[in-house]
């Protein structure tokens, strides 16, 4: 055994790090993964002092020969067995760097705990044994770490001193590698040829393979990119939650991405609300800071009461996260029962859950023995499949090749945790034309003198949207015109907007095929609709105009209206399950004032409406 003295020079680099990088090594069992982290650690003077006279001392107890693996494997079940059993979370310092090292199980029948430790990773190293060759684990693992969005790794191919560290050897697994990653466009940084027992190329360059003049294992760690540091990247802001106290309302969250000061301006998505920082609040903390970053916990309140909603993502305007009912992803299943298409789930990406379906089923991949399925219908356990999720409300998320935080999300079926999965492709939908129109529009809106907050405190309540949904004679009208009546009766500032008046005058352009399609009434109906609120309107209405499409006209009433809130009261004959995002729910309509009272209850919980106390009015806010 050679290259056991650790060089001088290795012993100068362990410093204070000033970054970390996320590294995981996976490989098939046995080709080597223990003993080339124990080398590394060994080699760069790592190890915890009297850590390996210690290992060396059990391994002349139990008669068997010291093994660098022996360094890393810290569980004596796994040194009985031989193979690593769970991913291990330890580290090295090189040279102002820390590497946290997520060694992950090459057995199969530990695949699981293989892509876990992927999906935390940064970069990668996939070892190959040089005797047996590409075998189908190393496929496996190769086409996993590009599925997980592992986009830099090296190929370590070990034990080159079994083959008499031939360059023939080395150059055939090679090209039957390359080849192989090339039909998924996965490209690796470097082949490296090594022998992790003996320490060639693992720290030193190796005497053995002069026709080698590629870097070293620890060479090529030093090349992996760091990803950019979070505070860095454009400002992400999940809503945790939202406080009220006295006047005030403090929006609180965790930073996962960017940073954030007094004065800027924000915008939540999907709602599309915007306001201006007025102050940033920390617990406990004196004098309140002006500013924070990635990683901080943090309370801001805003120069504008708008209602904004725990799950809704605070971004900047110039850098907004992606919106649609609809995206791609690659998921692991672990569920009891399979994922089946067109069955409900609970997906949560950040803070925001919302209920789902998977659309469409692209392909399956069996963790087991790497097989492809197309065509099915269901996921089973332990299975990795591309598919399209479509949710029942807009979502706000990234590209997980972007932001983890925000681009990773996990299903849960039946109250368990059944998966997770990472978002790789936005997938446009029927609403994107009216988010991406509403939000240009509302960028370059002209404000007036007058804000929102003074008529609120002149008119008594604030401006919104009160739409009634349901199928034909439900009674949606009828209540409508009695919900009007009761709130000018109040001294509120109320306007009923039927459709059939801009049917006749606006819409008076449309051709039948355009009525009939809904999408540009809704658009030009949407548009009436936030001029009136931007007046300060109670609007009350209906989608009568819109047919049986009430759904997805609703839909887009709902995004070209903000920042107003829309309250939407749907009503039916018989119980039925209605669509999502309803706020009062009528069935069998017979009694219109206690159906009244109740939306004039929902307008006062949603802060439309304020409680008067002495002669001033008071808004309680509630979302």
């Amino acid at each position: 055994m050679k290259n056991t003295a650790m060089p001088a020079a290795l012993t100068r680099s362990i410093s204070k790090p000033e970054e970390n990088l996320n590294i995981v090594i996976v490989g098939h069992v046995d080709h080597g993964k223990s003993t080339l982290v124990g080398r590394l650690y060994a080699d760069t003077g790592s190890l915890p002092e009297g850590k390996l006279e210690k290992v060396q001392a059990i391994c002349r107890q139990q008669g068997k020969e010291f093994e660098y693996a022996f360094l890393f494997d810290a569980f004596l079940e796994e040194q009985e067995q031989g193979i690593t059993i769970d991913t291990a979370r330890t580290f090295f310092i090189w040279k102002g760097r820390q590497y946290i090292i997520i060694d992950a199980p090459g057995h199969k029948e530990f695949l699981k705990n293989m892509i876990s430790g992927a999906a935390r990773a940064e970069a990668a190293l996939l070892l190959i044994d040089a005797l047996e060759g590409v075998r189908e684990q190393s496929k496996k693992h190769g086409y996993l770490l590009s599925l997980l969005g592992v986009r830099q790794f090296a190929v370590v191919v070990n034990k080159m001193d079994l083959v008499g560290y031939r360059q023939d050897v080395f150059d055939g697994i090679e090209k039957e590698y390359r080849e192989f990653l090339a039909q998924f466009k996965a490209v690796p940084t470097q082949f490296i040829p090594v022998s992790a027992k003996l320490g060639d190329n693992i720290v030193s360059r190796s005497e053995q393979m002069s026709w080698y003049t590629g870097p070293t294992v620890l060479d090529t760690l030093s090349l992996f990119k760091k990803e950019a540091a979070r505070s860095e990247q454009p400002l992400r802001l999940p809503v945790q939650d939202v406080y009220k106290f006295d006047a005030r309302r403090i929006i609180t969250g965790r930073i996962t991405a960017g940073r954030l000061k007094v004065g800027d301006h924000l915008v939540f998505s999907p709602s599309n609300k915007r306001a201006n920082i007025q102050s940033v609040e920390a617990f406990n903390v004196e004098p309140q800071p002006m500013a924070a970053e990635a990683g901080q916990s943090i309370g801001i309140t805003l120069d504008e009461q708008i209602f904004v909603e725990r799950g809704e993502i605070a971004s900047h305007q110039k850098q907004l996260p992606s919106v649609s009912t609809a995206f791609r992803a690659n998921v692991f299943w672990l569920g009891k029962k399979p994922l089946e298409k067109g069955r409900k789930y609970l997906l949560r990406v950040a803070t925001k859950e919302v209920n789902c379906e998977v659309a469409s089923i692209h392909r399956i991949i069996d963790t087991m023995d790497l097989a492809q399925q197309q065509g099915s219908h269901s996921v089973g356990k332990n299975q990795v499949a591309e598919l399209m999720f479509r949710t029942k409300a807009p979502l706000a998320f990234d590209l997980s090749s972007s932001f983890e935080s925000t681009g990773r999300f996990v299903l849960v079926d039946e109250y368990d945790i059944a998966g997770g999965g990472i978002i790789t492709e936005l997938v446009h939908d029927d609403q994107e034309f009216l988010r991406e129109e509403a939000r240009r529009r509302d960028f370059a809106w002209v404000k007036g003198e007058v804000g929102v907050e003074d008529r609120a405190k002149q008119y008594g309540h604030r401006a919104a949207v009160v739409l009634f949904t349901g199928g034909r004679h439900t009674g949606k009208s009828l209540l409508a015109r009695k919900l009007e009546e009761q709130l000018v009766a109040d001294g509120r500032h109320a306007y009923l907007l039927d459709g059939e008046n801009l049917r006749r005058g606006l819409d008076a352009d449309l051709s039948e095929e355009e009525r009939g399609q809904t999408a540009e009434m809704a658009r030009r109906y949407g548009e009436v609709a936030r001029l009136l609120t931007d007046t300060g309107l109670i609007v009350v209405s209906t989608t009568n105009p819109f047919g049986l499409a009430y759904h997805e006209a609703a839909q887009a009433i709902r995004t070209l209206v903000n920042p107003a809130p829309l309250i939407a009261v749907h009503m039916s004959k018989t119980a039925e399950e209605p669509p999502p995002n309803i706020d009062v729910v009528l069935v069998g309509l017979t009694d219109l004032d206690a159906a009244t009272k109740r939306i004039m209850g929902e307008l006062k919980k949603r802060g439309v409406l304020a409680q008067a106390i002495g002669t001033k009015p008071v808004f309680q806010y509630s979302i």
